[in-house]
């Protein structure tokens, strides 16, 4: 346990970093979910908007510092190479 007031202010700044970042994480799996969903329904043009706001929301986290922009950049792009699977064909 923190003794010093900096130590258990830093604990406390933790735990609210840690709520948030939990928080944007689910965040970023749903939408993921959200755009497989489309794809697996073959609805293209949801599946497109549903793309453009994960995007949006990966590259966010990435830089917040949230996620690594390698796994970012990682998801954005099995997920793009899904939905221009569907809308080619």
């Amino acid at each position: 346990m923190a003794q010093h007031k900096s130590a258990i202010k830093r604990q406390r700044q933790a735990e609210k970093r840690t709520l948030v970042n939990r928080s944007v994480k689910s965040m970023l799996k749903t939408l993921s979910k959200k755009v497989d969903q489309a794809v697996d329904a073959k609805d293209a043009g949801l599946a497109k908007e549903a793309l453009t706001k994960a995007m949006k929301a990966y590259d966010k986290a990435a830089a917040h510092g949230i996620i690594h922009r390698g796994t970012a950049s990682r998801t954005v792009s099995r997920l793009s190479t899904r939905v221009s699977k569907i809308t080619a064909a």
